[in-house]
């Protein structure tokens, strides 16, 4: 009887660990602005984002209609922040710097976590966490401090910063008349000068693959030449040198997401010099957690050896609250410089709300559907392991 609930717990355990990893490339929530401005034929979602662990990202499709000829989707994340700078909202890359930065990190950490929890015995436990954070230790230092550490981070996470580094009100009159699409395929080109070879009439499927594979390099390349560029306008201690880390990226983006709209250095540099400081609090406060939940590993009981299975089952929970206070953090920081002066106001959570003449959807998505499913699967486990305890207690 013990060995059949201990096989059934195991795999609800792996099962929610697959989960886990479904999740994270997978949409979380959807956001949506609609109004009469935004006909339902062109824009049959409204003007739709879609939140990712590791980013925001467009949730807008081309519409192929006889009345309408697009070559491709409009870019709804710049959509939505070109409405929202009207009434002094930041942009959307500007919340959640720290948590898209470490996504990938935290997603691993609670994976080891559900593995530890798999074992039952404490000392094969210790080696595969020892062995799990040793590694996910190692890969976020390199990430974070290394040179070129970006190379490190996830495809969709790079792919985010350029998007949202290519929403600039500044572009090039040259790229005026062309699409947002087109306008970056055009600028990239440009940067990476010699660098850049026309592609081929025909391309075999490993020549594709080789082309998917070299997208986030691309997207890097993208990222230094917009840094450098940025770079000869600034002197004295502003001016950095390029290392291609992510501690860098993050603050830099940072800083050039909050002044895309409202450039005021003066009320920009304290809110970049605080993520700074927060981010690496979070870097050495997830280091600290992991040597703490190894030393909570040596044993079957207690508050840190029940955490391996409450964390990742509290995710929906954790994300609520994130999303929630990032929401109330644009609602309530409302730049001075924005076109129009709005009192300080709670976007919606969950459901549908009303700004000026703009309905809001607020909604979960498939990834949340699946958090949700994990934490059934890991309650589960939960009440199976801890009826075991009780009975060899």
């Amino acid at each position: 009887m013990d060995n059949k609930r201990t096989i059934i717990s195991s795999f609800l355990i792996l099962l929610s660990t697959g989960l886990l990893i479904a999740i994270y490339f997978l949409p979380i929530w959807w956001v949506s602005l609609t109004a009469p401005n935004y006909p339902e034929e062109a824009f049959p979602n409204g003007v739709r984002i879609h939140f990712h662990m590791n980013g925001v990202f467009n949730g807008c499709k081309k519409i192929d209609k006889v009345e309408i000829t697009e070559d491709e989707a409009l870019d709804c994340v710049h959509e939505m922040d070109t409405i929202n700078h009207y009434v002094g909202m930041y942009p959307i890359a500007a919340g959640g710097v720290v948590e898209r930065a470490f996504s990938p990190f935290l997603v691993a950490l609670l994976g080891v976590m559900l593995l530890g929890f798999l074992s039952r015995k404490p000392k094969i436990r210790m080696i595969i966490m020892s062995a799990g954070f040793a590694t996910i230790a190692v890969w976020m230092y390199l990430t974070w401090y290394g040179d070129n550490g970006l190379k490190y981070q996830g495809k969709g996470y790079i792919h985010a910063l350029v998007t949202a580094m290519d929403q600039d009100t500044d572009k090039e009159t040259s790229s005026d008349s062309l699409s947002s699409g087109q306008a970056l395929i055009e600028r990239l080109k440009a940067e990476l000068g010699d660098y850049y070879v026309a592609p081929e009439a025909t391309k075999s499927a490993a020549t594709s693959a080789a082309e998917t594979s070299s997208e986030k390099s691309d997207n890097i390349d993208h990222l230094r030449a917009t840094f450098e560029k940025d770079m000869e306008r600034k002197s004295g201690d502003d001016k950095l040198t390029w290392d291609g880390s992510g501690q860098q990226m993050m603050s830099w983006h940072y800083q050039k997401n909050l002044g895309r709209y409202f450039n005021n250095p003066e009320e920009i540099k304290p809110m970049v010099k605080t993520m700074s400081w927060v981010a690496e609090v979070f870097f050495w406060g997830m280091i600290a957690a992991m040597v703490l939940l190894v030393f909570g590993a040596r044993k079957n009981s207690g508050l840190l050896y029940w955490l391996l299975i409450l964390v990742p089952l509290a995710l929906p929970l954790f994300f609520i609250i994130e999303y929630s206070a990032w929401l109330w953090w644009y609602g309530h920081n409302l730049n001075a410089m924005g076109a129009f002066s709005v009192k300080p106001f709670m976007p919606t959570v969950f459901g549908q709300g009303k700004v000026a003449q703009f309905t809001t959807h607020s909604y979960p998505s498939i990834g949340f559907g699946l958090m949700m499913l994990m934490s059934v699967l890991l309650s589960l486990a939960a009440l199976i392991r801890r009826k075991q305890s009780q009975e060899q207690g």
